[in-house]
């Protein structure tokens, strides 16, 4: 009787014993396991740096429909840099400075009197604001602003060089264009983008020498395509760990 009394208080002592060993488990287990870690999430904010390739394509030029002036499509090639601003949370604004130089292709006017105007058009360049909607690693943007030609112009007559003056300064303008930019999946810091930008510089017109001041006003526009690519600094959002 004695050896069953004793066998039953042993058995009692295991079960009791049990429950108390699993929680302890469990509760190691608990205090042990690792919080999750989220991915950063990719923002357009930050400042950027970059470089693009394309082509320009001048409006053709007329003096009162008198004389002609022609510029075929050149190459082009240049940099850029800005700064943007992701809110509200798909808008992006920002604002860019940019600089393309242009493959040499001069714009050649020959006058009744003997007079040639050349205008050797080296480079564009432009600062724009422009805002854009994002759906993740795509944005679509406009923008719009000041625009710079880098012109090297003169004026001849048989070869000789003339003093001449123009009314206008056809060496600032604006601009305006648009595009669509991608963050490349396996490096979030790098985008391409596409972009179109058109220049418009105004128009001018001959003060001196007086031979030319009746041929009127002749106009200065580009029109440009470019492929690119940027690498942003500060790209991403934080890491947000949640327990």
């Amino acid at each position: 009787m004695k050896k069953i009394l004793l066998a039953l208080v042993a058995i009692a002592t295991v079960t009791a014993a049990a429950p108390a060993a699993g929680a302890d488990l469990g509760s190691r287990s608990f205090y042990n396991k690792a919080a999750p870690i989220y991915a950063p999430v990719p923002t357009w904010n930050g400042f950027y740096l970059g470089a693009h390739l394309g082509g320009a394509f001048s409006g053709s030029n007329t003096f009162n429909g008198t004389v002609l002036g022609d510029s075929s499509a050149r190459l082009l090639g240049g940099v850029q840099a800005g700064l943007d601003w992701q809110f509200a949370p798909n808008w992006v604004l920002g604002t860019e400075g940019q600089y393309s130089w242009l493959g040499k292709s001069n714009l050649t006017s020959t006058f009744p009197t003997g007079h040639v105007y050349t205008n050797d058009q080296r480079g564009l360049g432009s600062v724009t604001a422009r805002i854009g909607y994002t759906w993740g690693p795509g944005l679509v943007y406009v923008k719009g602003g000041y625009a710079y030609s880098d012109n090297s112009e003169r004026v001849t007559l048989g070869g000789v060089p003339v003093a001449f003056l123009l009314n206008g300064n056809h060496s600032n303008g604006w601009t305006v264009g648009g595009g669509v930019e991608y963050m490349l999946a396996f490096a979030p810091n790098w985008s391409v983008k596409g972009e179109y930008m058109y220049y418009d510089f105004g128009t001018t017109r001959f003060v001196t020498p007086a031979p030319l001041a009746p041929f009127g006003n002749f106009r200065t526009d580009d029109h440009t395509l470019k492929l690119g690519v940027n690498y942003r600094f500060s790209f991403s959002s934080p890491v947000v760990a949640r327990y």
